[in-house]
């Protein structure tokens, strides 16, 4: 039985956990939207797109795509309630083909979870090295050889020391967040972590841009060139970075949009949000490049011919020879690296709370139960997987294959079903409108339902082809069949599997609100406020 006014059990039931404020969930969602991929991504595919030509389509593209299907998830999450599987199926009015779509979104988390921890314990370790160059005259061999010891592809229980103590450390610190819950764990951290980013990075970047060749870097990065604007690569690569840096279509915001009060704003928020990962992205793209023209003049070669320019290469080569030539080198490497563990730290937490909430919803358990069985489970995985001679490469392969086919599919799977089979796009519009100050108009849908799905699924063809017949960095086709097309297959056979288990509590006994089609005076009476003048 339902309260139908508040949306809530009449039947008395434990109250949902909530961030204690407006502030809370900006916070938590930008530690989440702001990760690695805004430090060593978004400098690299900028440069190589037309360089300050490339703001524009990554404009365009941010207010296209990304804040329009970030409005989705908010939308989704709190007008019902619930984790990704409660919700879209709640949102499908008890279809397990809709709640087959949460879980996709789950699996894809919960894969991701597992590598993205070993990157943030790679950081963590040369936190460790940058006080003393550990790294030495060779950081290309080090980080390969000495540290991550690379063996040949396949798989391995070798275990590297190295990384095997760090990865644990960051296992045992992400369990004990989630069970501390929403306001004492996750927000917590964001509000600690995510000031400590921004100082740290900051600091960084004002002692990047008084080195030696740090203009010559700047002008490689911002220098437009107006002639990319007419390859439609461009702009495919201006959609990839916004989709990728805004942490959407996998969960996670319909989760955190979950735990927001009935009567708060949604659009207001995710406008900051949204415009504060970029703002980082590019404060990010200053200190980058403002080192690596630092470099480049320290070898006396342009910064185009510098290799390294992005991912693993940037941070984990590129960034210890630049801090091993530079003045105050160790507290320049341990700014880098702490921002590094931070930025992954904060997005991580948020990638495993998708994961941590279905699992708690579905099989009725407690939060810590919930959190110490996903906990364990996933730190296991991550060791046997990541913490081996072969886990650097398991973890190339994991990541293009999750997050090019997996999210990207993620995205266009839900964006048709919510919008065309469903036709909920009117009553979502409706519901973001009716909590929040910045409303959406029906553009809103036109560009969630039919500019989104057509560039993301031309995105996810392309790649899908390019995968099958080219490969991948030359690895075995038998390798990238049991750890690329083999992560995409567990995301599936999650996908088809977790609904036929049976809901110890009934997610269906639930009535959104406020009510749609809105019932003219009563609803308008009825109407919530936004968070902060009343609740």
């Amino acid at each position: 039985m339902t309260d139908v006014q508040n949306g809530k059990p009449a039947t008395p039931d434990k109250p949902r956990e909530e961030w204690t404020g407006q502030v809370g969930f900006i916070l938590a969602a930008i530690g989440s939207a702001v990760g690695l991929g805004n430090i060593w991504r978004f400098p690299g595919v900028a440069y190589e797109n037309g360089g300050g030509a490339f703001l524009i389509p990554y404009l365009v593209a941010l207010i296209t795509a990304g804040i329009p299907i970030l409005f989705l998830d908010y939308a989704i999450g709190h007008r019902f309630r619930g984790s990704a599987p409660t919700a879209f199926r709640r949102l499908g009015r008890g279809k397990v083909w809709m709640e087959s779509l949460g879980w996709f979104q789950v699996a894809i988390a919960f894969v991701i979870g597992l590598y993205y921890t070993a990157v943030i314990a790679w950081a963590l370790s040369y936190f460790v090295f940058s006080f003393d160059l550990r790294w030495g005259d060779d950081p290309a061999g080090f980080l390969t050889g000495e540290y991550l010891q690379v063996g040949d592809p396949g798989f391995s229980l070798e275990f590297v020391p190295g990384v095997l103590i760090p990865l644990l450390i960051v296992w045992l610190a992400v369990i004990l967040v989630l069970v501390l819950g929403v306001a004492k764990g996750l927000q917590r951290v964001n509000v600690i972590f995510l000031p400590l980013l921004v100082v740290a990075f900051s600091i960084l970047v004002v002692r990047a841009l008084f080195l030696d060749g740090a203009a010559a870097g700047l002008n490689a990065l911002f220098t437009p060139d107006w002639a990319v604007l007419g390859d439609p690569n461009v702009w495919i690569a201006a959609y990839s970075q916004i989709f990728f840096s805004l942490s959407i279509a996998f969960g996670i915001m319909v989760t955190y949009a979950s735990y927001r009060r009935r009567r708060s704003n949604l659009t207001g928020p995710g406008l900051v949000v949204a415009f504060a990962n970029s703002s980082f992205e590019i404060l990010a793209g200053i200190g980058v490049f403002a080192t690596l023209g630092f470099f480049a003049f320290q070898q006396g070669i342009e910064v185009g011919e510098l290799e390294g320019l992005t991912g693993v290469g940037l941070s984990f080569i590129t960034f210890p020879a630049i801090v091993s030539e530079m003045p105050g080198g160790p507290i320049f490497g341990a700014l880098f690296f702490g921002s590094l563990v931070m930025a992954g730290f904060t997005s991580l937490i948020s990638v495993l709370q998708v994961v941590s909430a279905a699992v708690q919803e579905k099989f009725g358990i407690s939060r810590r139960s919930a959190a110490v069985g996903v906990g364990i489970l996933s730190a296991i995985l991550s060791v046997l997987l990541f913490a081996t001679t072969t886990g650097l490469l398991a973890l190339d392969v994991t990541d293009q294959w999750a997050n090019n086919v997996g999210i990207v599919a993620s995205a266009v799977i839900s964006t048709i079903l919510v919008i065309w089979v469903l036709r909920s796009g009117p009553e979502l519009r409706y519901h973001l409108n009716a909590v929040s100050t910045f409303r959406v108009g029906r553009i809103w849908v036109l560009l969630v339902g039919l500019l989104a799905p057509v560039v993301l699924g031309y995105m996810l063809i392309q790649r899908i082809i390019t995968l099958i017949i080219e490969g991948y960095e030359g690895l075995p086709p038998w390798y990238l069949a049991v750890m690329g097309w083999g992560t995409i297959a567990f995301v599936i056979v999650a996908a088809v599997v977790l609904p036929m288990f049976r809901w110890r509590r009934s997610p269906d006994d639930f009535t959104a609100w406020p009510p749609y089609p809105p019932a003219g005076p009563v609803a308008a009476s009825n109407s919530p406020t936004r968070e902060g003048a009343s609740s």
